[in-house]
């Protein structure tokens, strides 16, 4: 097998905790795999990330990709859901799967001891998939009882409705586990036609930490995916810019007590410039907990919402930019005031030194926490390799923090925080309370 690696090693993150070395390693059929070793405990994690996201999903049948995930961990080709289900537990072999609106990946947790079991199976979910019509079928029905139930749920209501608001058209429209009467419209041969145009290795990324060193996982990952070749039709740089919406209001009348507003516009992309410093302007408007403006001004001061936050989604292009808020229907109308007074604040400049060095000091403070686990440390090597991130990424990354520059902050707030850009999604009793 002919490959070509790089490793480059990583400072520590705080005095106490010794990054461990990313190696980065190419397979000569186009697939990435990076590892991060770690021996404290006899355990390995890895997740298979590949361009086949909700974005692809084919239009109306949102939640594509989702049954496609689930189906490729429920059985496979030579084993059947009970024989299958069988040998995972007997090996304590523990696989998942995933879909975002970029990407979709399979995961694997297991001692040790059985990864040579682990890997098969993990190979085996991944390249020969089972495609059992009646198990698409009990897949089919858990999904949409799951979206029936999802529909008394004012913040899935809600999500819903801002995804098909910022995005119309675009495959961003979805939420990517669908919706009722999307789910319902899926056929087996949409899974099929997905999987053949967009599982293959150029694009991909495998993701690896634990206990195991890159030639025992090469050893293990060569033999188990020979023969897989191949590029996708598209890739997440295929995914076209979404048009921009603003000042737009939609309410969903819903019989509950508690109302779910979110404002939403189109926020900044994975790769944007400012990237760092969106963070930065993000943690201090609402996703900051307690220590946020939002939480501060609408709940602790006033009591007008059981909750503020705000967050982006850094997607291969413009993500979702929300604020999102729980409140008594009849305090709607007030909580949101306070929060356009917050953003309008923000917007104008009002930001200093002190609140930029607080949120500086949360965000590395906590970064070791973001490191502390298998699981953790694969989900950021994941993001790393599929969006072909630099391999110094987390190295770089208290650096980048503490290098934002309270202007460009302040220039952030400019071009996101005015209130009149964002759109108002609203899920609850909007024709009894005053919110507007």
């Amino acid at each position: 097998m002919r490959i070509f690696a790089l490793v480059v090693f990583f400072s520590a993150a705080t005095p106490a905790m010794a990054m461990p070395p990313v190696e980065q390693v190419r397979l000569d059929n186009g697939l990435r795999v990076l590892l991060m070793q770690s021996h404290n405990v006899p355990m390995v994690s890895m997740s298979l990330n590949v361009p086949a996201g909700s974005w692809l999903d084919p239009s109306g049948k949102g939640g594509t990709a989702s049954l496609l995930s689930a189906m490729l961990t429920d059985h496979t080709a030579r084993h059947d859901y009970i024989t299958w289900a069988d040998r995972l537990d007997a090996a304590a072999i523990r696989l998942g799967s995933d879909a975002s609106r970029d990407s979709l990946s399979l995961s694997l947790t297991v001692l040790k001891d059985a990864l040579p079991e682990g890997v098969q199976a993990f190979a085996e979910a991944a390249l020969l998939p089972g495609w059992d019509a009646k198990r698409f079928a009990v897949l089919q029905s858990d999904s949409v009882a799951g979206a029936q139930k999802s529909l008394e749920e004012p913040g899935v209501r809600a999500a819903q409705e801002t995804a098909a608001l910022l995005y119309g058209e675009h495959g961003y429209n979805h939420r990517p586990d669908g919706d009722l009467a999307s789910l319902q419209r899926i056929r087996l041969a949409d899974l099929q036609a997905m999987y053949a145009a967009q599982f293959k290795p150029q694009g991909a990324v495998l993701a690896v930490s634990g206990d195991v060193t890159m030639d025992e996982l090469l050893a293990l990952i060569g033999p188990a995916l020979k023969g897989w070749k191949g590029a996708p039709a598209k890739t997440f740089r295929d995914i076209p810019a979404p048009a921009t919406v603003s000042g737009e209001v939609r309410n969903i009348n819903m019989p509950t007590r508690q109302m779910t507003v979110q404002l939403a516009r189109l926020g900044p992309s994975r790769f944007d410039d400012a990237f760092f410093a969106d963070m930065l302007l993000n943690h201090i408007l609402g996703g900051g907990g307690f220590s946020s403006r939002l939480m501060n001004e609408v709940r602790e001061q006033r009591g007008l919402v059981y909750g503020v936050y705000s967050y982006f989604a850094p997607l291969a292009v413009s993500g979702p930019f929300v604020i999102s808020l729980q409140t008594r229907a009849d305090q709607a109308g007030k909580a949101l005031q306070v929060v356009h007074d917050v953003m309008r604040g923000m917007h104008d400049g009002k930001i200093d030194k002190q609140e930029l060095q607080a949120a500086k000091d949360n965000l590395t403070g906590g970064f070791a926490h973001r490191l502390d686990s298998n699981a953790k440390r694969v989900g950021l090597l994941s993001m790393i390799g599929y969006y072909d991130l630099p391999l110094d990424y987390l190295q770089a990354w208290e650096a980048n923090i503490n290098g934002v520059t309270l202007s460009a902050v302040q220039a952030e707030a400019k071009r996101f925080l005015d209130p009149d850009q964002w759109n108002s999604i609203q899920a609850g009793p909007t024709d009894g309370g005053d919110a507007q």
